[in-house]
């Protein structure tokens, strides 16, 4: 099953948050939403729980009790402790097997820390714990909204096993990421600017079709074209780069910065 959108547009009173936006989430693979502030991400994803009332277009989305979701502000209740929280949610969504509630908490190496209040966990813990709460009742429809911004290194990867098991035990998992080496693991990405829809498809293709040329350089002429990655700058040429510098391979966050450079200045 494949849920997603067809032509979604949803308007503001003064702005166009998404522009026809057309998006497939494939049942048991990860599907990448990236892009700068303001792009259009957590409307999308808000969309597709039904947050948000499209404009016009269709969503396309399991019924909402099938649908997990993990919002920016991690969905747990600080003043609870980790079993209160599971207790809370448990009885919303009448999931009464608790065994599947003990190999979850195993899962995110959370048993031995239930007696323990939400608000007292680390922001690893506690997103691990927002991620057990949202795959608790088994979802179909998994979305999570920048499941891992703040997170630690190693919490990181751990937050990463549960998402990646998550899809291969069935569910579309749907995320938006601010961490571009994250949306490489993806099995497709879906690039937004304004609101548009300006790359999609599995991260070999998104950073295959890169427009422009990329290169290395210590001092771009443009800096409005150009951008930080460690001591030196990448920097972008909407045609063939200066003569004498040689232009580099793309990685996913050098695609995604000339695509929206691209779109901004067509």
């Amino acid at each position: 099953m494949t849920w997603g959108t067809t032509d979604l547009t949803v308007r503001y009173p003064h702005t166009l948050a998404l522009d026809a936006v057309t998006f497939a989430a494939p049942a048991g693979q990860v599907s990448a939403v990236v892009g700068g502030d303001g792009a259009g991400k957590s409307t999308l994803l808000r969309s597709l729980v039904g947050a948000v009332r499209p404009t016009s277009g269709r969503v396309d989305a399991p019924a909402l009790r099938e649908i997990g979701f993990m919002p920016t502000s991690t969905g747990v209740w600080r003043e609870l402790t980790v079993a209160e929280n599971l207790d809370f949610v448990a009885a919303a969504y009448r999931v009464r097997d608790r065994t599947r509630r003990a190999d979850l908490l195993d899962a995110a190496g959370l048993t031995a820390v239930t007696g323990r209040l939400a608000g007292d966990l680390s922001g690893g813990m506690r997103q691990k714990l927002a991620f057990t709460l949202a795959m608790l009742h088994a979802p179909r429809l998994l979305v999570l909204d920048e499941p891992s911004t703040g997170v630690d290194p190693v919490s990181r990867v751990e937050l990463w096993r549960l998402i990646a098991q998550a899809a291969v035990d069935g569910a579309a998992v749907v995320l938006s990421t601010t961490y571009l080496d994250e949306a490489e693991r993806a099995g497709t990405v879906c690039v937004l600017d304004n609101g548009r829809v300006l790359r999609s498809g599995p991260p070999e293709e998104v950073t295959a079709s890169t427009p422009g040329t990329i290169t290395v350089t210590d001092d771009p002429p443009d800096r409005d074209l150009a951008w930080r990655r460690g001591r030196r700058w990448h920097a972008w040429h909407p045609g063939p780069p200066v003569p004498g510098e040689t232009p580099l391979p793309a990685d996913m966050e050098d695609a995604v910065i000339a695509a929206t450079l691209a779109g901004r200045t067509s």
